[in-house]
């Protein structure tokens, strides 16, 4: 028998399978999919299975063939289907294939290949002599040799001399980083009868193991946890131990689930009776899922119209035809609001997949789908993933964000992907937002996605009215405060009726810059082209794309002068100046910052929704998706802060943030109120913006989008180079450009190479190419053929390749 082994060597050299010979004890457990050990070169690494050959006469020169050394899983963790869907990744966005394999897996399931170091049996007492790490080895027999260089420091220059000599021998070892949580129960080794004479032979004082016995007696033949015995009932493990060795109870270790909400209780709420609107939607759906075909669908409804009521009937008609169901969330903000819907909805048929999962809790939840003990899963962009064998339905809520975007390798959209598999599977895709990606929208304009429109909300409550505030009006009539005249006034009218708020800011920390008044100069990160960011709860000043952070100065490193000052307005400025406006105003800040401790997003929001807080202020996080019924109010500081960036979506993530964070106020029986500041009110995107006019947007993009010529009427491929000196990446950058240009086609526009936009990133210098393409087939291939071409350039001189189909991020 032959495996055909992708190993776990990401380089384009090594991207196709290798012929292994599987030894005979291994045949009944190798399976394809499964990850296997193998040799490869002077180690031993991981690999994924993708192929077995069960006739060795089909392979020639077998008998040079190197072993498989083991198989990891008894169950493969990979379905034919994500192998066959990870091979069309790897060509798709230009990556390693063992990198799109290995973006489908739980972080525990990577093996890490470790060099250690082994006794031989030549290593007696004798040869240990006065040796602490000979005799350690002696004891142990192997040690990783990372240890013995931190734990042996002294004696590690004398290995090399130990393994010449015989006594010592090295070798790779693939260990992954799976735990099991595992817990104690005790099970009664009496039946009913013997446990009600033992109850009775036992003396007056044994009464915790009398309790014990009692126990076991009203719950039959069930076992009972170990841990619920002492939180409960304050039994400790002495009584257990001498029932144990009288031979009345076995106490014993039973692998269970890490579930992160497995004391949480779910109450499932009355199913709505659905509007003709939300009807209307949802009949095409539903007779796709029913015939059991691939369709795929654009669920346009503003927001509050009801569109997750909508996807929650198309998975419980998906469930009961049989199938599973996948449905992607943008972000972890979302998270909890949603588990909690579907908890309550489907109770334990829920999987939950996401960043803020511990990482044995994410496999456990893992474990649940390969092991087809849940039918839906919900989650962020890794969730597509989900190892399911039989899907009806994906739904991508908000398909328009971008964190839908991979920016590593492999950089991969989860929508393109959840396209994939819904044909593969003849499943029904339906991707649902009040803000559409121009994109999506154009494509489904064009009949490529079935369009569905939701245009009001739910009972036909009115959509909150937008007030435009012009901040140079603001300035001219001497205030300076962060808050317009109306802002404030809507806010202290809030307050007064005991009604909630959103305030939405794009920044985080207190201040956006440091400079010098007296002589311009600016803080910037030492090893990034980027100004740092005063947090002002440490008195720092910090770089938000590398970490690096220096204590705030209180004199200019320049000239000297006192007058260094924190200009612009974060998160923590717009808290501080809500307290000095208005004393005794409970505000709630969500941001990277605040949010950074597992669970804190909900502990947050759960706050907020039980009447803790007057304000929910915060970044991106809470501009989508949350549903508070006493949010009257939506407060964006500074719209301008995405319109000026050099993204070509500028104007379409500035339209969708402001509806977004619009559509918080207003949701429920109290009419709501959105106040919008901005210095450039006639800018098209504010707009419409505060007409909720979505179509008119649309158009007045698309014909920016058509004279600059950027997606959807063009494909994009951004080329990024990296190095620690200028001169090396500007070569290298140059020479890629030269090498496709005399082989592009005439119709493809290439563009650079130039400085990125941050040209410093954590002390290297970035340039870019660009393409610009409408219908060229073979650049997959060309491209694929410019990695190889200069791979071995690119590693000699380690300068940084990277690819991105279709960027999202410019920077």
């Amino acid at each position: 028998m032959i495996a055909q082994i992708i190993v776990d060597v990401p380089v384009n050299r090594t991207n196709r399978p290798f012929d292994y010979h599987v030894p005979p004890w291994l045949r009944p457990l190798i399976r394809i999919g499964s990850r296997v050990v193998v040799p490869f070169g002077p180690r031993q690494l991981q690999g994924y299975v993708i192929g077995i050959v069960e006739d060795d006469e089909a392979i020639p020169d077998r008998s040079r063939l190197k072993d498989v050394v083991q198989v990891q899983d008894d169950t493969p963790p990979l379905t034919p289907e994500l192998l066959k869907m990870s091979e069309w990744m790897s060509k798709q966005y230009l990556c390693p294939w063992v990198t799109a394999v290995q973006a489908m897996l739980p972080a525990v399931l990577k093996g890490k290949s470790e060099k250690w170091l082994t006794a031989t049996d030549a290593l007696d007492e004798e040869a240990c002599g006065r040796s602490g790490l000979l005799w350690e080895l002696f004891r142990k027999r192997q040690i990783p040799l990372s240890e013995v260089e931190k734990q042996f420091a002294e004696e590690y220059l004398l290995v090399p001399g130990w393994i010449q000599s015989g006594l010592l021998a090295t070798e790779y070892q693939v260990r992954d980083r799976i735990t099991r949580k595992q817990q104690s129960f005790v099970r009664s080794l009496l039946d009913e009868g013997k446990l009600e004479e033992a109850i009775g032979s036992l003396p007056a004082r044994a009464e915790q193991m009398r309790r014990v016995l009692q126990l076991m007696l009203m719950h039959k033949e069930q076992s009972l946890s170990v841990q619920m015995l002492r939180d409960e009932y304050g039994i400790t493990r002495s009584p257990l131990k001498s029932l144990e060795s009288k031979g009345w109870i076995a106490i014993e270790q039973v692998e269970v689930y890490r579930d992160p909400y497995a004391n949480r209780r779910f109450q499932d709420k009355q199913k709505p009776v659905f509007t003709p609107v939300q009807e209307a939607a949802l009949t095409p759906i539903l007779q796709s899922i029913e015939s059991g075909t691939y369709a795929s669908y654009l669920l346009h409804g503003v927001t509050g119209s009801g569109k997750t009521e909508v996807y929650l009937e198309a998975i419980e008609r998906t469930l009961e035809k049989g199938r599973e169901a996948i449905f992607l969330v943008p972000e972890i903000s979302l998270t909890p609001q949603m588990v909690e819907r579907f908890k309550a909805r489907f109770g334990a048929d829920v999987a939950v997949l996401h960043s803020a999962l511990s990482q044995g809790e994410r496999y456990d939840e893992w474990r649940k789908i390969i092991r087809n003990q849940v039918k839906v899963v919900v989650g962020a962009r890794s969730a597509i993933f989900a190892p399911f064998r039989n899907v009806g339905l994906i739904v991508i809520d908000e398909e328009h964000e971008s964190s839908y975007k991979q920016e590593e390798t492999p950089r991969y959209h989860a929508r393109e992907v959840a396209l994939w598999r819904a044909k593969e599977n003849q499943g029904v895709l339906v991707m649902g937002s009040a803000t559409p990606a121009l994109e999506t929208y154009a494509l489904a304009t064009r009949g490529r996605y079935e369009l569905l429109r939701m245009p009001e909300r739910v009972g036909n409550r009115p959509m909150p009215e937008v007030h435009v505030v012009d901040m140079r009006e603001e300035l001219q009539a001497q205030n300076r405060s962060m808050f317009s005249r109306k802002l404030h006034e809507m806010i202290a009218d809030r307050l007064a009726k005991e009604e909630q708020m959103v305030i939405f800011l794009n920044r985080r920390g207190f201040s956006t810059f440091v400079m010098c008044r007296s002589c311009g100069y600016t803080m910037r990160c030492i090893h990034c082209d980027i100004s740092l960011t005063y947090h002002k709860t440490n008195h720092t000043a910090r770089c938000h794309y590398c970490g690096y952070t220096i204590a705030q100065p209180k004199h200019c490193p320049e000239c000297q002068s006192e007058h260094i000052r924190f200009f612009g307005t974060g998160t923590q400025k717009v808290e501080a100046e809500l307290a000095k406006l208005f004393p005794g105003i409970r505000v709630i800040r969500m941001d990277v910052d605040t949010t950074s401790r597992k669970g804190s997003h909900e502990e947050l929001l759960n706050k907020f929704r039980s009447g803790q807080g007057d304000v929910l202020l915060g970044t991106q996080m809470i501009a989508k998706g949350l549903d508070f019924p006493r949010v009257t109010l939506a407060g964006i500081i500074a719209a301008d802060t995405s319109l000026h960036l050099p993204d070509f979506r500028a104007a379409e993530k500035t339209f969708q943030l402001l509806t977004q964070v619009g559509g918080r106020a207003g949701r429920h029986e109290l009419d709501g109120d959105v106040v919008i500041q901005t210095y450039t009110p006639e800018h098209y995107s504010i707009v419409h913006a505060t007409k909720h006019d979505y179509p008119a947007f649309y158009q007045d993009e698309m014909m920016q989008r058509r004279r600059t010529g950027y997606p959807p009427y063009f494909r994009l491929v951004l080329i990024t180079f990296s190095h620690e000196e200028v001169p090396v990446v500007i070569r290298g950058a140059h020479t890629m450009a030269d090498y496709l240009r005399q082989r592009l086609a005439q119709t493809t526009i290439l563009l650079g190479p130039v400085a990125s936009p941050i040209a410093r990133v954590k002390d290297r210098f970035r340039f870019q190419i660009m393409l610009k393409y409408r219908d060229e087939p073979q650049l997959s291939d060309l491209l694929a053929q410019a990695t190889a071409a200069f791979e071995e350039w690119n590693k000699q001189q380690k300068v940084l390749m990277t690819i991105d189909v279709d960027p999202y991020v410019l920077l």
